[in-house]
């Protein structure tokens, strides 16, 4: 039952948060090695897009954030993404946790090379809990925009297609890890990958379906 009141608590603080303006993307600052740092000009991209899409009105300026620090519980979206090594404390996983059940919304992008150490650590975080694929039919890809084929897929890796997994809560989707695809790398300003137009709108837009999925919860 304390637990009950405490995640309660926290869901109404990321209300809050929410409503108070401007509001942040956040990006996951994690330990272990990994760059999570990968793609700077991501997030205020992001941003700009959803603003104009969403009518939201995010500060295109992107926040850090530790994964053990309360002030994770400021952002409704995390974004993580990186090439290596993740590892997580107890504390952390314990606050990752807290946060992803009052509300909050993780999105992981495996920038290659993340991927075996995402689901150890996620399974930490949530023991009971399975990575699931998420079909086409998912509403994760039906919100603003609509990607009747699931998962747009933007760079090649190993010539494997595009998967969509999340972490599903009670039937809501509390963290959804796009994996060969690199969204994040479809954000980053134009020159740094010299994606063709249509591809990184899509990343764009796969991306603003996750935000606006993040702040509305909505089975749209």
């Amino acid at each position: 039952m304390r637990n009950f009141f405490y995640c309660l608590a926290v869901s109404f603080l990321i209300s809050m948060s929410v409503q108070a303006q401007p509001m942040k993307l956040a990006v996951l600052v994690y330990n272990g090695g990994g760059d999570w740092y990968a793609n700077p000009t991501a997030l205020k991209n992001l941003a700009a897009f959803c603003n104009a899409n969403l009518h939201t009105k995010f500060d295109t300026q992107q926040a850090e954030v530790e994964v053990g620090n309360p002030d994770i519980f400021n952002y409704p979206f995390v974004h993580m993404t990186g090439h290596g090594r993740w590892v997580l404390s107890a504390a952390e996983a314990n606050n990752l946790r807290t946060y992803l059940l009052a509300g909050g919304f993780l999105h992981i992008d495996d920038n290659y090379g993340l991927d075996e150490y995402v689901r150890p650590a996620m399974k930490q975080v949530f023991p009971e809990l399975e990575f699931v694929e998420l079909p086409s039919s998912h509403p994760i890809y039906h919100q603003k925009y609509n990607f009747p084929n699931g998962l747009p897929k933007i760079h090649e890796h190993d010539k494997k297609p595009a998967q969509g997994f999340g972490l599903i809560h009670k039937g809501r989707l509390i963290c959804f890890y796009s994996f060969e695809t690199d969204l994040g790398d479809g954000w980053e300003d134009p020159e740094v990958h010299n994606d063709r137009p249509e591809r990184r709108q899509a990343a764009l837009q796969m991306g603003a379906n996750l935000v606006y999925y993040s702040l509305m919860g909505t089975n749209k």
